[in-house]
């Protein structure tokens, strides 16, 4: 055995073998067969890159919307799967990414469930999703939180399809055997709340006096594009680059300063026309989205060519380096808030 903390080949012999298989009796087995498995000298993991052009994706969608109502499928989502993690519903070994589509008339049923859930608007300008009886319309490039526990629906009552991109921490809470989840006995919960009220409480580096929330997720549920993108262009007037991200900036919880949400961080950045970023790895493989412009990245070998709108995964501890044929926006989600929690987190700057 190579490669793990067992360096030496643990040889087979007849003896060995019988001991092995009478301790299987008694559901035990020798850890020195598969410690060099267990505990591996860097990350070791079956996700692989992989890219996906959102037109395919749109096309399947509007087939699909043929086929199954949104109450049948109770959401009308294609999951992402990572192609080394086929029929898992994943698109890392810890997160679940797909992407929605609610047709005009659609009404995406009220429930809720212990799995945390971010949206970002891919296509399409006007529907609606309702989080704890505030609702609010959603624009490309808006970054929306579900919170744990907390009931939300989704309605569209413009003329035109709308799609967006999940992403919910599934695959952690199955490991922590945590999951609950309820529907409701009414589609559309009860608007309690004017429409905005979340931002103009906590989005303008403004907070409520003397408010205790036990929540550790944001009190904003929309991160407006128009805000995002706002900041991204007042920040670039520094001229102030970073050598492996460009202009790189993550959602906080204005309450605390960390992520906006407790297990999956946000992040969105600009690169500028031209800019190609130094070789970077870190061990929380990450979900891309492009919003706006075009380029390719790099990923161990595999170059791929993405566009507005296209969606890609870079595994665990891959260098990967990003090219912008135009200046371009990416937002990007990963488990890195979970292993900075539990120290687990490393990142690797290459020669930048």
């Amino acid at each position: 055995m190579t490669g793990g903390l067992t360096m030496e080949a643990v040889q087979k012999t007849p003896e060995r073998e019988a001991f092995y298989k009478k301790i299987d009796g008694e559901n035990l087995s020798a850890l020195w067969n598969v410690l060099g498995d267990l505990v591996t000298p860097e990350p070791r993991s079956a996700c692989r890159p992989h890219l996906w052009k959102f037109d395919s994706i749109r096309d399947y969608m509007t087939e699909a919307g043929k086929l199954i109502t949104a109450k049948e499928a109770e959401r009308r989502v294609l999951v992402l799967e990572n192609p080394g993690l086929r029929g898992q519903s994943k698109v890392t070994t810890s997160l679940f990414a797909g992407v929605q589509m609610v047709v005009p008339g659609d009404v995406a049923p009220a429930h809720r469930h212990s799995q945390s859930a971010l949206r970002f608007v891919l296509e399409g300008k006007g529907a609606h999703t309702t989080v704890d009886g505030e609702r609010t319309a959603m624009e490309p490039g808006d970054f929306v939180i579900t919170p744990s526990m907390t009931w939300h629906d989704h309605s569209n009552e413009t003329s035109e399809p709308m799609f967006w991109l999940d992403g919910l921490d599934i695959p952690m809470v199955q490991f922590f055997d945590a999951s609950f989840a309820e529907g409701s006995n009414e589609d559309q919960q009860k608007i309690s709340k004017p429409a905005g009220d979340s931002f103009a409480r906590y989005g303008h580096n403004l907070l409520p006096v003397d408010e205790k929330r036990k929540s550790k997720t944001s009190p904003i549920f929309n991160y407006p594009y128009s805000y995002t993108r706002e900041a991204l262009e007042l920040a670039k007037t520094r001229n102030e680059w970073d050598a492996c991200h460009g202009l790189k900036l993550k959602f906080s919880n204005p309450e605390t300063g960390d992520f906006a949400m407790p297990t999956i961080g946000t992040f969105i950045q600009l690169l500028p026309k031209g800019f190609k970023t130094a070789r970077y790895r870190a061990t929380d493989a990450t979900v891309f989205a492009a919003i706006e412009g075009k380029g390719r990245t790099r990923i161990g070998d595999q170059i791929f060519e993405w566009g507005a709108r296209d969606l890609f995964v870079v595994p665990s501890w891959h260098w990967v380096t990003h090219e912008a044929d135009t200046d371009a926006v990416l937002f990007s989600f990963s488990d890195r808030p979970v292993q900075q929690k539990l120290d687990l987190f490393r990142e690797d700057r290459g020669n930048a």
